[in-house]
């Protein structure tokens, strides 16, 4: 995906409980043929949850025949992104060479380092029948020294990640650790995503041990201390404490969070770094063709004047 700026919107929740840091609305924006996407990070009053940077939720959209999705080839500098489907398909192509159709509930974890850049496009044969599309893409920060790695990417079907039964929920460990176990996705820093849905009038807990943590609700509702929250929110909770959350109707949710990094980041289009030098650099590295090109890819997004 793409990130561009736009105004946040004034909040209307008021603060559940003291662990309750924030309330996030996600503010909306229509990239084209009713393609909606919810962004919940970077926000005015929270830059990061962990290393989590950047929070798109796109869809629920349905492409009809001979229509689709066409993220054309761009750059990334210092993250990783995370796509994750609950609907729909998305084939990724980037400079490195990799090319996988990701599908609903796969991690598709792509770290740009030093530099990298890729295209998200339907699949054919979905463009040709058509497609309900529904997901998330989160960008991961990295820390000031893994900045400048290799570019990389893995790849993990949904039947690799473990998952978690327990009465009345279900949680896929995406990445990181929760619930007792352990995804097999390597990453450069600690943290963790994981997909919870849950009937209605479970209790779920928020382990207390990661530094940073937030629920993003994707649908349904739920309430802690008392208060009611429908998705989509973003929930940030102060360290330590421990949450439990309580579903009052059939919800979608991810936990999510980590490490803090040492510092804040500069974010510039497609671009994160802790030097503003370095972004710069990267604008003209785009500007004049320096990046690796995609293979099979004939068209890129120009870097915004």
């Amino acid at each position: 995906m793409s990130w561009h700026p736009s105004d946040d919107p004034v909040l209307g929740d008021p603060l559940s409980c003291d662990a309750l840091e924030l309330v996030i609305v996600p503010r909306t924006r229509d990239l084209g043929d009713g393609f909606e996407v919810r962004r919940a990070l970077p926000h005015g009053k929270r830059q990061m949850v962990g290393p989590f940077i950047f929070f798109d939720h796109f869809g629920p959209v349905q492409f009809m025949s001979g229509k689709g999705m066409d993220v054309r080839p761009h750059p990334h500098i210092g993250l990783a992104t995370v796509t994750y489907l609950f609907d729909g398909s998305i084939m990724h192509r980037d400079s490195e060479g990799n090319v996988r159709e990701i599908q609903p509930g796969a991690m598709n974890l792509m770290t740009a380092g030093r530099g990298i850049a890729h295209s998200e496009r339907t699949p054919d044969v979905q463009r040709a029948n058509g497609q309900k599309m529904l997901g998330l893409q989160s960008w991961i920060a990295l820390p000031a020294a893994s900045e400048e790695i290799a570019p990389s990417f893995q790849h993990y079907a949904a039947a690799d990640l473990p998952t978690v039964q327990d009465s009345g929920f279900t949680a896929r460990v995406i990445a990181g650790s929760a619930f007792g176990v352990t995804s097999p996705v390597a990453m450069v820093s600690p943290w963790f995503y994981t997909e919870v849905t849950a009937q209605a009038g479970i209790r779920v807990p928020l382990d207390p041990d990661h530094e940073e943590r937030a629920i993003y609700v994707v649908d349904g509702e739920i309430e802690i201390a008392g208060d009611r929250y429908q998705g989509p929110r973003l929930l940030i909770f102060r360290p330590g404490d421990r949450i439990t959350v309580n579903t009052t109707k059939p919800t979608r949710m991810m936990f999510l969070g980590g490490d803090a990094l040492e510092g804040p980041r500069h974010l510039w289009w497609n671009f994160v770094s802790s030097s503003k030098e370095r972004i710069e650099q990267a604008k003209q590295d785009w500007k004049t063709g320096r990046f690796a090109h995609v293979p099979d890819e004939h068209e890129f997004i120009p870097l915004p004047e």
